[in-house]
């Protein structure tokens, strides 16, 4: 365990105390839940502020937007029905902003290099359960890249080609490796540009669901709600009448998380790289309500209005996995509306949409596993940065795990792409369960050393949304495979893709506790709100924001 930079003995001794007291003021914010001091800073190089304004609102606006929405909406609707998929987009939607606005609270209050939830964990709760959020961070990230890497090869498959499989997804992931080992600017800036591609194509799409809606396609059949009466708003699961629309329900809300998970933590992870953090990260996590309302769920309602639950390429698409069978949603609706042309169009916009996903959470596996070697919870080794500030090797391991998506090539990309996804959703769902209950220790420090009010950004409702968010959180959490669980519905795949995420966690927790012999949590009177709070200020002083010298500027500047 010495490789990972933590010396036993001396987390003996702090755990001894049962409290791990304020860091040295002497330190600065890349030092904070650390040991190390500069000379491993100039042995292994840090990360750079690289990400411009302009990068990290339209990363928090359309970064993580990928397959989500626009391919695994799909299954939910043809499984469960027109209300279920839109009710729980709407339920999921407001857990999200509740994240969100935690994350925003504590990134503002310190933006340090390596930034992540872990790190928050272990400065507000204690190292253990740090240890085991952090790796499930990772793993989950790594999965996520395969899972949009996956999708891309389904999603292009919608063209008839060719070339096998495997050369696809070694493009995509290789373009993705490429984008974000050299220099973060490289990332921010090919994230700008899809993240904008991404929002023109989905308000297009909104605008043709509003078109269609009123009968304005080719055709001039007017869609209405037609699909909501016929074949139904339902489609009950498992058991008849409300009980089964009710599981109807539940089982949308377990599939739609795929659609959010662990987006908001990009925003996070992107804080110590980012320009005027105490500026651009309350920017972002303010404007996140729009991007779920906008994109989430007039999304899913325009779905709901262009498709029928029981389309038959939409059926086909569900249970054959093969030629175009991964085509989203959008793209069959509008074949269906008789729309010539568009519907490439549409499926190379979700096409770029699942390369920008899984660009985005390649920076975010990154970053988490660097975050945890600044912990001391990783090996030293993925410390290292370049010259440029990029920790390239965590970025190398992080590709070398999404390598998993090649299962793709023999078990169909739809089949592997389903499997990644309720894999990863749980990880996301105990992730949000550990950060709430950071955020929920970081308040109650802040409120014992009198600081409440010197946070940066405050966010209505708090603590009440965030208990609120909790409960639901574990719930959804412990119910997130009942469908396992009815009669001839149990697969061994199935089980596990939807729990094995809970035992890993436990285990690395209560390892990390038995060896360390850590705290079970940390006294609000020896939590750390200090440390870096003072260079962050020093930061935010020196900050002199853009003033808008006409209406084009003021604009640009409200959106960037």
């Amino acid at each position: 365990m010495a490789m990972f930079g933590s010396d036993k003995h001396d987390l003996e001794k702090v755990s001894a105390d049962s409290n791990v007291g304020p860091l040295p003021e002497k330190l600065s914010s890349n030092d904070i839940a650390t040991s190390d001091d500069t000379e491993s800073d100039a042995k292994y190089g840090t990360t750079q502020r690289g990400l411009k304004s302009r990068h990290i609102q339209l990363i928090a606006l359309g970064g993580c937007i990928g397959t989500g929405l626009f391919v695994g909406t799909g299954a939910t609707l043809s499984t469960t029905g027109p209300a279920p998929l839109f009710m729980s987009f709407v339920v999921i939607s407001g857990l999200v902003w509740v994240v969100m606005q935690t994350l925003g609270e504590m990134a503002a209050y310190i933006p340090t290099s390596g930034s992540s939830v872990p790190l928050y964990v272990k400065r507000y709760v204690e190292p253990s359960l740090a240890f085991a959020a952090g790796w499930n961070y990772w793993y989950a990230y790594a999965m996520l890249v395969a899972s949009e890497v996956s999708a891309s090869a389904v999603i292009i498959d919608y063209w008839p080609n060719p070339v096998p499989v495997a050369v696809w997804l070694t493009i995509v992931l290789v373009t993705i490796v490429m984008l974000n080992i050299f220099v973060v600017s490289w990332y921010g800036e090919s994230e700008f540009w899809f993240a904008s591609i991404k929002i023109i194509g989905i308000l297009g799409l909104i605008v043709l669901g509003v078109v269609l809606f009123f009968g304005g396609g080719p055709n001039r059949d007017r869609l209405g709600f037609r699909y909501w009466q016929k074949p139904g708003a339902f489609i009950p699961f498992a058991a008849p009448g409300n009980t089964g629309k009710f599981l109807a329900f539940w089982t949308a809300l377990v599939k739609s998380g795929f659609a959010f998970i662990l987006s908001p933590e990009l925003i996070v992870l992107a804080a110590g790289e980012t320009e005027a953090p105490r500026r651009n990260i309350p920017k972002a996590a303010k404007r996140f309500i729009y991007r779920l309302m906008v994109f989430y769920i007039l999304g899913s309602l325009v779905i709901s209005v262009i498709v029928a639950s029981n389309d038959d390429l939409l059926l086909q698409g569900v249970s054959s996995g093969e030629g175009n069978a991964g085509a989203s949603p959008f793209v069959i609706g509008i074949k269906r509306a008789g729309i010539r042309a568009l519907d490439h169009i549409i499926n190379a916009v979700i096409l770029t949409s699942a390369w920008s996903a899984g660009n985005s959470f390649m920076f975010a596996g990154s970053r988490s596993l660097y975050s945890l070697a600044l912990n001391g919870q990783a090996p030293k080794i993925f410390r290292t940065c370049n010259k440029h500030g990029v920790p390239y090797l965590c970025v190398g391991v992080t590709a070398l795990l999404a390598c998993l998506v090649y299962l793709s090539v023999s078990g169909g990309s739809a089949n592997v792409f389903q499997w990644f996804v309720n894999l990863t959703t749980i990880s996301g769902y105990i992730a949000w369960i550990i950060l709430l209950i950071a955020y929920l220790r970081f308040r109650r420090a802040l409120e014992y050393n009198g600081l409440l009010h010197q946070r940066p950004y405050k966010t209505p409702g708090q603590p009440y949304v965030t208990y609120v968010a909790l409960g639901f959180l574990i719930v959804l959490t412990l119910t997130n495979g009942f469908q396992v669980f009815f009669p001839g519905k149990f697969t061994a795949s199935s089980f596990l893709a939807a729990y094995i995420t809970l035992p890993i966690v436990v285990v690395l927790y209560l390892g990390h506790k038995i060896w360390f012999r850590t705290p079970l949590f940390l006294r609000a009177d020896k939590i750390d709100v200090y440390s870096g709070k003072e260079e962050a200020d020093r930061l935010e002083e020196t900050d002199i924001p853009p003033v808008p010298k006409n209406v084009m500027q003021k604009i640009w500047f409200w959106i960037a």
